[in-house]
């Protein structure tokens, strides 16, 4: 392993004076007192949460689990969507000394059961009737589940199901009983304690359990907030799944920094909930922002003429703001004027479409189109893309408004130590890495590397490079590297973040393993498909559509224009399009929406054998 080019995080970062686990961070956090600490939606309305109701909730659903029988290190599962029971409910297996087994909502039933079965979970918390139909049938394969606590009424054969309420009242009772019971369980946590038991979602074969301790989610929520700048008077909105170790930290950052936390009433009314809530912070992941481009571009080009034209100056205005300004740099005196005209025509409307507060917006979970983080930055919404794993808590690095280098996912946070192996593998060193894989220990040890003076090192799987000033730049996954028949390696992320530039592609996937050269498969942006269609004449809809030669030949030109820099052995020389968007119901996206990339080429593969024959009989011939 090379040790050229390796960078570390702040080296005087420690806990001293900080909370050592998530316990000692609640109860700090509830202690200020703050009376909108969480807040929801209710019969159409916003209902606020203060911090003395949450600790007695929390209270409850703790000794209520002690009455159940968890006990210190016990496994309780977590299977709903996004809501404030689930925050409720996480924070009450910590403070009893539990360890939480957070499932994702839309996880396939053969899956849950696998999870439940592999973490020996003796009680579930689930959400709703249609969850609990859904899953059913597979907890029948589940031997060792004792109890299920729904958060709304749930019609269930008697027995099976108890409700939230009745089981908040159990744990009153039990409370009563032994009033200093609560204190005791929360004092029995240690910073060595199992947190949680997330299981990765994974490209293949069955999902892996990390362990990851209050040392490791304390640290990690404590580096963040550290990069950022919130203030206890601010807001944030909340969308992300929380069954995904980024949200759930940073959910914990939150309520450590003291604002007011909105939950997003689902991932579709975000648009409408950023209007209403006017956050000055939130977490997504790039498909948002993709979206939020793609939309605003669509609406420019739909009005046509100058306001299309003025839009399409505005996004080059905005980047070049970026280039210009994002490292501490200043713009010149014709740039200032352009990027005020471009803000009172087109930066304004969109900062007001997002609330009209936002200060700071974080990226993770999937690489970030430097082109469209400098559009943001330009607009006056920066975005700060970071990097991590559910291994690391997740942050291993994320720019922050004091240091921030679009295109890469910024420095090392501090308490991490971040170095690049001879083969190109990122490697992360610090108190954020997990313990382990629950119950497997080779794959333990490929993952996890002890040097010579004892640190443990994550190899992460990914490939990238540090520049001279410690910023981390990722290349892309190290087991999606394709490479051509010819021997040629070629790195899919890239290529296909730059097809995403086009306001006609919605997805792209890469492929070209084993073949003579690269092809790219898209599924189209639908709305743009449609209004050029109808500007074309074209009539037709459904599947036909993107067999029609006027739309193939689109896309075609789209993807060759945003590649044009590619290297000769890189160039998409065959599109396929899709006519369904790749979905995590449909098995093709993981549930932090990564591409599966050969469950998507297998699905496909009449069609790509198909379109090599001809393209390969059509160079041949030539």
């Amino acid at each position: 392993m090379s040790e050229v080019g390796a960078k570390v995080g702040t080296e005087n970062w420690s806990l001293d004076g900080e909370p050592a686990t998530l316990v000692e961070l609640f109860r700090r956090a509830v202690a200020r007192g703050k009376r909108d600490l969480l807040n929801y939606k209710f019969e159409g309305s916003w209902r606020s949460m203060s911090a003395s109701d949450l600790e007695h909730q929390v209270r409850g659903v703790a000794m209520g689990l002690y009455a159940l029988g968890v006990r210190a290190g016990d496994r309780v599962g977590l299977l709903s969507e996004n809501r404030i029971e689930w925050t409720i409910a996480d924070l009450g297996v910590i403070n009893c000394g539990g360890a939480d087994v957070p499932i994702y909502a839309t996880q396939s039933p053969k899956q849950v059961a696998y999870i439940l079965n592999d973490a020996a979970v003796e009680v579930l918390f689930i959400s709703n009737q249609a969850q609990y139909d859904r899953i059913r049938d597979a907890l029948n394969n589940c031997p060792k589940l004792r109890v299920i606590v729904a958060f709304d009424q749930v019609s269930a054969p008697q027995g099976k199901v108890m409700t939230f309420g009745d089981f908040l009242n159990w744990g009153r009772a039990a409370d009563e009983a032994e009033p200093e019971l609560y204190e005791i369980l929360q004092n029995s946590v240690t910073p060595d304690s199992l947190a949680t038991l997330i299981y990765t979602s994974g490209t293949t074969g069955d999902p892996k359990g990390v362990m990851l301790t209050h040392t490791n989610l304390v640290s990690n929520t404590l580096a963040n907030f550290h990069n950022s700048d919130l203030a206890e008077n601010e807001v944030a909105l909340t969308f992300l799944p929380f069954s995904h170790i980024l949200e759930r930290t940073t959910i914990y950052m939150y309520l450590h920094a003291g604002v007011s936390i909105f939950y997003a009433e689902s991932v579709e009314s975000v648009a409408r909930d950023l209007i209403e809530v006017r956050p000055h912070f939130m977490t997504s992941v790039p498909r948002l922002f993709e979206k939020i481009y793609a939309r605003a571009m669509e609406k420019a080009e739909e009005s046509g003429g100058a306001n299309a034209a003025i839009a399409r100056w505005a996004v080059g205005v905005a980047r070049q703001w970026a280039r210009a300004t994002s490292e501490g740099g200043r713009a010149g005196v014709v740039l200032k004027l352009k990027h005020r005209i471009a803000d009172a025509l087109v930066y304004s409307k969109l900062r007001a479409a997002l609330g009209g507060r936002i200060r700071a917006l974080v990226s993770g979970g999937a690489p970030l189109a430097p082109e469209l983080a400098q559009f943001f930055y330009g607009a006056g919404l920066p975005i700060y893309q970071g990097y991590g794993l559910t291994e690391s808590s997740p942050a291993i690095s994320c720019n922050t408004p004091r240091a921030n280098r679009i295109g890469s996912v910024g420095r090392a946070v501090p308490g991490v130590k971040v170095r690049i192996a001879e083969d190109g593998e990122i490697l992360a060193s610090g108190p954020n890495v997990m313990r382990g894989y629950y119950n497997l220990p080779d794959e333990t040890e490929e993952t996890l590397e002890t040097d010579a003076e004892g640190r443990v090192w994550l190899r992460t799987g990914d490939i990238g490079y540090l520049d001279a000033d410690g910023y981390l730049f990722i290349t892309d996954r190290k087991k999606d590297l394709i490479k051509t028949s010819g021997g040629k390696y070629v790195a899919p992320q890239p290529i296909e973040n730059a097809i995403k530039r086009s306001r006609f592609v919605n997805q792209v996937v890469v492929i070209g393993d084993g073949r003579k050269f690269p092809s790219a498969l898209v599924v189209p942006q639908a709305d743009a498909l449609h209004d050029f269609a109808r500007r074309q004449g074209i009539s037709i809809d459904g599947d036909e559509l993107i067999k029609h030669p006027k739309i193939v030949s689109l896309i075609e030109s789209e993807v060759d224009k945003h590649t044009n820099d590619l290297s000769r052995h890189e160039k998409i020389k065959a599109v396929l399009l899709l006519p369904r968007e790749l979905t995590v119901e449909s098995g093709e996206l993981t549930p932090t929406l990564k591409i599966k990339r050969r469950v998507v080429v297998e699905k496909n593969k009449k069609q790509i054998d198909q379109l090599y024959a001809e393209k390969e009989a059509s160079h041949d011939s030539k």
